[in-house]
């Protein structure tokens, strides 16, 4: 798996790129947006982690640019911990977000995580297996452990989208203007009550499968997290 990181701090790239090969990725480097997307056209790489700000072309930029042409996963790394920042570069394309400082083994869980994803997006596609999961979207059917769970046409929409996107956040304007059209999009009460109902349905066995980002949006681990009893979902 080849690996391109985009960072103006060569102090960071040193490390990613340490910390990367050492994890049998191979792995490759830009200095700025301009050259990271001459190096993503040329070496085509499996995976893209990116700094916000850079000159030249910075990581929205550089994401916008590849969203265009790519569905290649995108990490974004930046010293800036707001929700809107996070909610602008997930809106913009990128498929996780870390802030700086950050820990190597969550980095490099969250490379596996989009590595793993691998989104379907062709229309042929009418089932889905994520985890615990499979999707039928031509029979309208779903299952969780094999054991067929009954949907509202909404669940079931909301269900295809987090089934499509596994292990990536997804923002709450994406799920609203997906499940109701543009004129969802200012409506967020809609998709809490939507997630409450679904995760009734799913989150029976003691797992967690749809983790709140708060203000950002929601991530579907398809393999769930184990819930201690007594604890509710966020």
């Amino acid at each position: 798996m080849r690996i391109l990181v985009v960072d103006d701090e060569r102090q960071i790239t040193r490390m990613l790129r340490a910390s990367l090969q050492a994890s049998g990725y191979e792995v490759v480097v830009a200095d700025n947006g301009m050259e990271g997307f001459a190096r993503f056209e040329t070496d085509r790489p499996d995976l893209i982690i990116t700094d916000l700000a850079m000159p030249e072309m910075n990581g929205l930029e550089l994401t916008q640019a590849v969203r265009r042409v790519s569905n290649v996963p995108i990490i974004v790394l930046s010293v800036r911990n707001t929700d809107r920042m996070k909610v602008t570069a997930l809106d913009d394309g990128a498929d996780d977000y870390l802030t700086k400082p950050f820990s190597t083994p969550e980095l490099l869980a969250r490379v596996r995580a989009q590595l793993r994803r691998g989104i379907q997006t062709s229309d042929a596609v009418t089932r889905l297996e994520a985890g615990d999961f499979i999707v039928d979207t031509d029979a309208h059917t779903a299952s969780v452990h094999g054991v067929v769970i009954h949907l509202t046409p909404k669940e079931f929409d909301l269900l295809v989208l987090f089934a499509a996107s596994p292990d990536r956040v997804l923002t709450h304007k994406v799920l609203l203007k997906a499940i109701w059209g543009p004129a969802g999009e200012d409506q967020p009460e809609y998709l809490r009550v939507l997630v409450a109902g679904l995760r009734k349905k799913i989150e029976q066995g003691g797992k967690k499968y749809i983790q709140s980002e708060p203000w950002v949006g929601y991530r579907f681990v398809p393999n769930g997290l184990l819930v201690e009893p007594g604890l509710t979902n966020s």
